[in-house]
């Protein structure tokens, strides 16, 4: 087994004034997908919180990648497909002091993964500005266009100007799980941020709309479900309680997933063989000048990354483990360069390699996923 240790300086804490800090702790998901020529990392940085002791070592062991200052990195090759254990451990600078100890799993997926499916597949991915963007849905759609993989189909009713041909999405700059259940104004036709729920509809003669995934199904499906719906949300569910007020910052986090259950339980009801991934999401800038140029200090970078790590927490620990479901998680929180995937200024929406990083992770959870297809 290899065993590798690097050390790696982080911030000190508490951050928040004099407040005393939570005990400190790794975050992982359960599991972590990989395709062969396909590159995936975990970012030490992503899997603490904003409250860290002075200094870090970090000492992970896995079979397969490889450990570069910052993050764990794998290319897998053929000879690599299966599962590995991987084991990522923090203790003191001097070693003498263990933090935390976390493991999760590597899937190497097959790169021929869907090569015997003879049918087109339809997908769905909905989304906020991140999505909104394109440049992930980009990259996954070039990703599945690869000879020997089966029709991909980009489901639904936006398709923003920087989407590729052939690439159409529900991201929409804004918009949050409960935007994409409540947001309807009667005589609206907008088909971007401004306009209504894409899968809202107001039966005949009713006065109110329902959540009516059959309709949109009907409407932008040929009336058949998808194979596959990919949801990235998060962001603006919960980036604006006070991060110092842990009551605040649950309160917000429970209303998101109980807004999810309410999407999730409608889109099982209408669709219950559509496999559906949740992706975790993603981390910010590290450069707490990107915020203070988008916010002016109304909000700032250890903030939000402090709800955030424990969002991602919260849904890893909600979405885990509901398979028979046909619910997944998607580990998009680690495989994002807080530095290097980021513009300067800018605190949440990645430049083109951090929209690249986001679609490998997608990529490779799809592809885990079609190795199950028939």
């Amino acid at each position: 087994m290899k065993f590798v240790v690097v050390s790696f300086l982080l911030l000190a804490g508490p951050i928040f004034g004099q407040e005393k800090a939570a005990p400190f702790r790794l975050s992982v998901p359960p599991k972590i997908y990989a395709v062969p020529g396909v590159p995936v990392s975990l970012y030490f940085q992503n899997a603490v919180p904003s409250q860290k002791p002075d200094g870090l070592k970090f000492e992970v062991k896995c079979t397969v990648g490889e450990v570069e200052e910052r993050r764990w990195i794998l290319t897998a090759n053929h000879s690599q497909v299966g599962e590995h254990d991987l084991t990522l451990t923090a203790t003191s600078a001097d070693g003498g002091q263990k933090f935390d100890s976390v493991m999760t799993k590597i899937v190497v997926v097959p790169q021929t993964a869907g090569g015997k499916i003879d049918r087109e597949i339809r997908l769905v991915i909905v989304g906020d500005s991140l999505t909104n963007a394109s440049l992930y849905p980009n990259e996954l759609f070039r990703l599945l266009r690869t000879p020997g993989y089966p029709q991909t189909r980009f489901i639904g009713r936006h398709h923003p100007a920087a989407a590729a041909e052939g690439v159409w999405h529900e991201g929409y700059g804004g918009w949050t799980w409960a935007r994409f259940i409540s947001k309807w104004e009667p005589g609206n036709t907008a088909k971007d941020k401004t306009g209504n729920s894409p899968f809202l509809f107001r039966p005949e003669g009713a006065i109110k709309p329902e959540l009516d995934f059959r309709a949109y199904f009907g409407a932008h499906c040929d009336g058949r479900p998808p194979d596959y719906v990919i949801i990235l949300l998060g962001i603006n569910d919960c980036f604006h309680p006070d991060p110092k007020d842990p009551e605040a910052v649950k309160a917000r986090i429970d209303l998101m997933l109980e807004n999810a259950e309410i999407f999730l339980a409608a889109l099982r009801k209408a669709a219950p063989e559509t496999q559906i991934g949740v992706c975790l999401t993603t981390p910010p800038n590290l450069r707490e000048e990107a915020f203070e140029a988008n916010y002016k200090g109304k909000y700032t970078q250890r903030g939000w990354r402090r709800i955030q790590f424990e969002l991602v927490e919260r849904e890893i620990e909600h979405f885990k483990n509901r398979e028979d479901e046909n619910i997944f998680l998607v580990p998009t929180s680690l495989n994002l360069d807080p530095l290097n995937g980021y513009p300067e200024g800018n605190g949440v929406h990645p430049n083109a390699a951090g929209y690249t990083e986001i679609a490998n992770s997608i990529y490779g959870w799809l592809k885990s996923r079609f190795s199950s297809q028939k």
